[in-house]
């Protein structure tokens, strides 16, 4: 049974806990990008999406006990209307996430994509709608991109109890929420983007929230690691407090909430901007048990002092348990924890770089 699903830039990689050790096994996808995984803990079905270049995005899906993946809809964007300006965006150039719906609406999905759509499929892939309601926003002209040339949805945070409770993050144009399972949307606000200019800093639309994880049992709590530090919701973010203080850095893009204890999360720090490398060439993870009042540095078994690893957003995971967590870095390592960071084995280091990762229990 496959513990473990690693997206890397030639593929999808199962791994399998055997006899203590973890293993590799045959990928899927040999030699394309993998985008964004879901491992549906409701049904047990997997869906990848992939990013073919020339040929464009492409989900697939994977039924439980299957050994295969098969196509199902692509995430596309309907026609482009004429009011629509000549330069506007309108087509899916990445599908960066997928989130399953909450256990009240089985086989529900959602997708975010750049230029930052948010789509939902409620017949498990087979058809993609567009939420226009969020992509109809008057701010919308104003959302950038941050590393890309456009905004784009990475995060999806689902109210497990309540699918029309949604939160999602969009770099940049901040963290957007909706109570009616998305027929309106409000921005929230708390968080400083640095970037920007004084006067605009605390606008909630020009936000980069590099990554939102809420805790599972209490999705009130969502934790956000920020271009410009780390925030705190305790409101399902409605509103945000800032984390000055988190050793080694506040920056970085790899966040994951415990999915029991809200008071839990884990950082993957780095050096900000244009160097993007662990601070002092360690690769650590910062760990709170309080809320963000405290942090440990974690970094038994990961590499240093002369490692240039980084962590994408997707690439720091854990399991349904609150004691496994995967880690793995654009330069190919792949890292697991057992006991909720305090050590860490190498699973491997020279798989292509890792984009996201998912357990799958």
């Amino acid at each position: 049974m496959t513990d473990l699903l690693v997206g890397t830039r030639k593929g999808l990689v199962p791994v399998t806990r055997a006899g203590g050790d973890y293993r590799l096994g045959a990928g899927d996808f040999l030699g394309v990008p993998v985008t964004a995984v879901l491992h549906d803990r409701r049904d047990g079905t997997t869906y990848a999406a992939l990013n073919h270049g020339h040929y464009g995005q492409k989900v697939h899906r994977r039924e439980p006990g299957a050994a295969t993946f098969d196509e199902v809809a692509s995430v596309d964007y309907p026609p482009k209307p004429d009011s629509a300006g000549a330069d506007e965006p309108w087509s899916t150039e990445l599908v960066w996430c997928l989130e399953e719906a909450g256990d009240d609406r089985p086989g529900s999905l959602w997708a975010g994509t750049i230029p930052g759509g948010l789509f939902r499929s409620d017949d498990r892939g087979d058809t993609w709608e567009l939420n226009t309601p969020l992509w109809d926003q008057p701010s919308r002209p104003g959302w950038f991109g941050g590393g890309y040339d456009h905004a784009g949805i990475h995060s999806i945070c689902v109210d497990r109890r309540d699918s029309d409770r949604v939160l999602v993050g969009i770099s940049c144009a901040g963290a957007w929420r909706t109570t009616d399972g998305g027929k309106s949307w409000e921005v929230g606000t708390g968080m400083r983007a640095g970037f920007m200019p004084p006067e605009r800093a605390l606008d909630p639309v020009v936000q980069d929230p590099h990554r939102l994880a809420a805790c599972p049992a209490d999705p009130d709590v969502v934790w956000v690691q920020h271009h410009n530090g780390v925030f705190r919701s305790t409101d399902g973010g409605a509103t945000f407090t800032e984390i000055t203080e988190r050793p080694p850095s506040t920056f970085g893009f790899g966040v994951a909430a415990h999915p029991h204890d809200a008071n839990t999360a884990w950082f993957a720090p780095a050096i900000k901007d244009e160097l993007r490398i662990p601070v002092d060439g360690k690769v650590v993870v910062s760990r709170t048990r309080d809320g963000g009042k405290s942090f440990d540095v974690l970094g038994e078994g990961l590499p240093g002092p002369d490692a240039y690893d980084l962590v994408y957003r997707h690439a720091l995971e854990v399991d349904g348990s609150g004691e496994r967590l995967a880690m793995a870095s654009t330069t190919g390592s792949l890292w697991v924890s057992e006991d909720a960071g305090d050590t860490w084995t190498t699973v491997s280091s020279s798989l292509p770089p890792i984009a996201c990762l998912r357990w799958t229990s």
